[in-house]
């Protein structure tokens, strides 16, 4: 007797521990009403005011972050993957190189970490990560690291290429 009654207390506390997570997840998108009379929307405001505190510090103006720009893959353009520890960069390299349908997709051979990635009738790179090139430029190049050893990297990756007999 004291079995059932044990196990059926326990039932009853799990099923209202299960219906307390449930509101606290589905009733939010319910339009339930509020206990404070205000809606919901009216709720989610906890900064109704600027913080006089904060301080902007980069400004991005809504023209640059829409912008649209072309990437010519068969002509002279190149994506330079800057990857930044810890911001999944890792995962979105290895995306670019496996995952995204191009007409040459990326050739990436099992059990090595890089992937060529040629252009279309041709043997260039169009993208230069850390998947496709290795660590070029060294572990974790940052911006200015990259901005002064891709261009002779990329160079020298062409001569080389234009070396070796077809």
């Amino acid at each position: 007797m004291v079995e059932r009654t044990s196990k059926f207390l326990l039932i009853v506390a799990v099923s209202v521990c299960f219906m307390l997570i449930l509101y606290q997840y589905v009733g939010p998108g319910l339009s339930l009403g509020s206990p404070s009379g205000r809606s919901y929307s009216e709720e989610l405001d906890l900064f109704p005011t600027p913080d006089p505190h904060y301080v902007k510090k980069y400004y991005f103006p809504v023209r640059e972050l829409e912008r649209e720009l072309a990437f010519d893959m068969k002509g002279e353009d190149v994506i330079v993957f800057l990857h930044i520890q810890k911001t999944g960069g890792t995962t979105f390299g290895r995306h670019l190189v496996q995952n995204v349908r191009l007409e040459v997709p990326c050739d990436c051979r099992p059990g090595q970490k890089k992937c060529t990635c040629y252009r279309p009738n041709r043997r260039e790179t169009w993208l230069f990560s850390r998947f496709s090139t290795g660590w070029s430029c060294g572990l974790h190049a940052d911006w200015t690291e990259l901005t002064n050893c891709v261009p002779g990297v990329l160079d020298r990756r062409e001569s080389a290429t234009a070396k070796t007999p077809r």
